[in-house]
């Protein structure tokens, strides 16, 4: 296995590919989106020297659009993977220039780490025993995937038990299920984060203000269970695809198809891990919010049965007082000396009273839920 990177300042390494292929062995191709959209007509040349065939126009265009949901097509001289990751780093959406790199971060609400996930699309040209493969600036996946395996041709690496991938379609699953991998490393920081959300919502005394970032997380929890769902699909139509596959020695005969077969429904299996986890996530902050109302409506509950109760209290004390405030000459206990002390008393008794039977029956005692 041969590994090609086509980089800016180094675009002469495409100088160094053979013009024709060994009896063993394939190439991996991996360029840049901005270096694919330069060079194109050579790399075109190179397929067509190498694989027998070059890309269709429509591929081009797939591989280029950094804004490409996760999907599968295919031709029957080679097979076309757009697999949109789920990774730390910043993501290009310049519509207006596809493969060019922003100088600005493109602003976002939500949690830190939200705001921090590239959705950029990595497109995988797989061909019998060529791996072309369009990624965005900074792909730190195919960057470290490429370190590793040029770093196992070492002795002392195969020894270790690193291994290299017999073929490409092999070699394309590989970085697939380490970009997968690469989100569920960040569901610790989200699941954290989210959990303080919900702490503060489920504060007693607390006054969550953060709605707005809330509202973020959640759509953009639902973005990602959208791209999660093209993903699964992308490799669902991987998998319906290598069950036309005949086997040979390009794929390694029929154990080497058993392993690509494993492999993807590996992949598939990660992928469901992804989304069951984002799913979960959207069901803890929409539970969060109706626990959040929920106990403001118990709260508010507790204050109005409290205002009744004491409005109960104080209705026969007003109604003493205004039977005693009536303009009346005659009027029981109104010309006695101790008519005011009678009157007094009986209000605070009544007053005592009622605020014990009010007591007993819990209308002036706070509930244990939420407190």
């Amino acid at each position: 296995m041969r590994i090609f990177r086509v980089l800016p300042s180094a675009a002469t390494e495409l100088d160094g590919l053979p013009t024709s292929l060994d009896a063993q062995g394939y190439i991996w191709i991996a360029c840049g989106r901005r270096e694919f959209e330069l060079e194109q007509a050579r790399i075109q040349s190179t397929l067509q020297s190498l694989a027998g065939t070059m890309l269709v126009d429509l591929h081009i265009s797939d591989l280029l659009n950094n804004q490409l949901p996760s999907h599968y097509d295919y031709t029957s001289k080679y097979d076309v993977v757009v697999f949109r990751r789920l990774a730390a780093g910043q993501s290009e959406t310049d519509l207006a220039h596809p493969g060019a790199v922003l100088t600005q971060s493109v602003r976002r609400g939500g949690p830190p780490v939200l705001r921090r996930i590239d959705t950029s699309p990595v497109g995988f040209a797989v061909f019998d025993r060529v791996l072309l493969t369009v990624h965005p600036a900074g792909c730190q996946v195919l960057e470290q995937y490429a370190s590793r395996l040029l770093s196992s041709t070492a002795a002392a690496s195969r020894v270790a038990g690193v291994h290299l991938p017999p073929s490409p379609a092999d070699l394309m699953l590989r970085i697939v299920n380490q970009m997968v991998d690469g989100y569920l490393e960040l569901r610790r920081e989200l699941t954290r984060q989210l959990d303080h959300w919900q702490t503060e919502l489920l504060q007693p005394k607390g006054r969550f203000s953060n709605w707005s970032s809330l509202l973020d997380a959640r759509i953009s929890l639902h973005q990602l269970d959208e791209i999660c769902e093209d993903q699964r699909s992308a490799i669902q139509d991987w998998i319906e695809s290598l069950a036309t596959w005949e086997p040979n020695d390009t794929n390694g005969g029929q154990r080497g198809l058993e392993l690509l077969k494993v492999r993807s429904r590996d992949v598939l299996e990660h992928i469901e891990r992804v989304v069951h986890h984002v799913r979960r996530l959207e069901q803890n902050a929409e539970t969060a919010v109706q626990m959040h109302f929920s106990a403001q409506s118990n709260r508010t509950n507790d204050i109005m049965r409290t205002l009744t109760a004491l409005t109960a209290i104080f209705l026969p004390l007003n109604l003493i007082a205004g039977i005693f405030g009536m303009n009346f000459q005659f009027i029981p206990l109104l010309h006695q000396q101790t008519g005011f002390w009678w009157a007094l008393g009986s209000m605070a008794l009544t007053a005592v009273v009622l605020g014990v039977l009010f007591w007993r029956k819990r209308y002036l005692v706070r509930t244990s839920s939420g407190r």
